[in-house]
């Protein structure tokens, strides 16, 4: 049998070894630790960084067009790039990188012509969804003074001037659903016409956001555990609706982490002053207190149908919990909550970390087991059970979870220097 004769390729690199010399050896092996080094440097110091600019500059990766967030393969004017955008904008402000600033004002000049008209919205739809990018804008103006994004600022104010509303004054969530109110959408409205109010002095707004919010927990909120219900429908005429109270049937987290959101944004529009500031901060409170109540102790994070932590299916979700730590950290900072939430917060991102993130061997960071979607009604129709919320796919590196952990973790760094 004769031997296998070598490959052309091994030949040359034999022939090469050979007739090197020693300080040729000497130069390769400086040559060859130098890149190690270069990249364990890297590495390492990329570790260093903030959790915040980390999880930015990992999402920035995996979208290099920010229109391409949410797994997106054709543009949209989304809640989801709202919420992450508006997130990596603070990461500009912390950090004074214009990469983010960039980054960001890519999507809006995509979006938004010359005349304030936005690609893909439509007004007559009566989303409240759709309000939710509109915040940005109001630093892009500010920054850039280019008057389209004050013309797309209006836009979106004018779809809230006629959107429909329940007989007490509260915004239906869509008009596909009419005569109901959820927990989103008080975080999708509520903190826009805030700011729009003080930016262009309009001050009689900003009773009807104090309204939403009142209305909301009004209708939602649970007397027994003070926990609030995803949504409530005036008609009850939805079959997930009690016959009763209009209640839909089950706690779930991430409709409380929206809200809670919306209040600590809200507030940070209200003049200290104003005679129904009080009222956005007491319902902050009586939420923070119900919602400390429910942390997973030994976890520190959140389930996702959150009373109910020991059913069969129920699970930690990380989209809920990171907007929990957010809100209690920014309450906490803003005095809005004492000092004995402090634990429940530091707790809870600690939480996050160990029950959610990883980090690939090249730096990027993902967050995991982020609820994809859930709803009420529509089709096929969500009937707001438990077993609904469970059974709703989960996903890696959701907007919805990305935002809200950049969010937290801008606020943990600030309290933690």
């Amino acid at each position: 049998m004769h031997q296998e004769l070598p490959k052309y390729e091994d030949v040359q690199v034999e022939s090469l070894l050979r007739n090197l010399r020693h300080s040729d050896l000497d130069l390769l092996k400086r040559v060859l630790l130098w890149i190690v080094l270069t990249v364990v440097l890297s590495c390492t110091s990329h570790a260093t960084l903030p959790w915040s600019v980390r999880m930015a500059d990992s999402e920035m990766k995996r979208n290099p067009e920010p229109w391409m967030i949410d797994f997106r393969n054709t543009p949209k004017w989304e809640y989801t790039q709202g919420l992450v955008l508006k997130a990596i904008l603070q990461v500009w402000q912390k950090t004074g990188d214009e990469k983010y600033f960039r980054y960001v004002r890519a999507y809006y000049d995509q979006f938004v012509d010359d005349s304030g008209n936005i690609l893909t919205y439509r007004l007559d739809e009566y989303n409240i969804d759709r309000i939710n990018p509109g915040k940005p804008l109001f630093i892009l103006y500010q920054r850039t003074g280019e008057e389209k994004f004050k013309r797309a600022i209006l836009l979106l104010r004018e779809q809230m001037r006629t959107h429909p509303r329940t007989s007490e004054g509260g915004f239906w969530h869509k008009k596909i659903y009419p005569h109901q109110m959820w927990l989103d959408g008080i975080y999708m409205a509520s903190p826009f016409l805030a700011e729009f109010a003080q930016t262009f002095d309009e001050p009689s707004l900003l009773d009807d956001v104090v309204n939403q919010i009142v209305l909301m927990e009004t209708h939602a909120r649970d007397e027994k555990t003070g926990l609030l219900y995803h949504g409530w429908d005036e008609s009850r005429q939805q079959r997930w609706a009690d016959p009763k109270t209009g209640r839909s049937p089950s706690f779930w987290g991430r409709a409380m982490g929206w809200y809670a959101m919306a209040l600590v944004d809200v507030l940070d529009f209200i003049p200290e002053n104003h005679p129904r500031r009080n009222e956005v901060m007491d319902a902050f409170r009586r939420l923070a207190t119900a919602v400390a109540n429910y942390q997973d102790r030994r976890a520190g994070v959140w389930y996702q149908v959150v009373d109910q932590p020991a059913r069969k299916g129920n699970y930690f979700e990380s989209s809920a919990s990171c907007m929990f730590v957010y809100a209690l950290l920014k309450g906490i900072r803003k005095g809005y909550l004492d000092q004995s939430f402090q634990s429940v917060a530091q707790r809870g991102y600690e939480g996050i970390i160990q029950q959610f993130i990883t980090v690939d061997s090249d730096g990027t960071v993902n967050i995991h087991q982020a609820c994809s979607v859930a709803g009420l009604g529509g089709n096929p129709y969500r009937d707001g059970s438990f077993e609904y919320y469970v059974s709703e796919p989960v996903r890696t590196n959701d907007p919805k979870a990305v935002g809200p952990f950049i969010l937290a973790s801008v606020e943990y760094e600030a309290t933690s220097k």
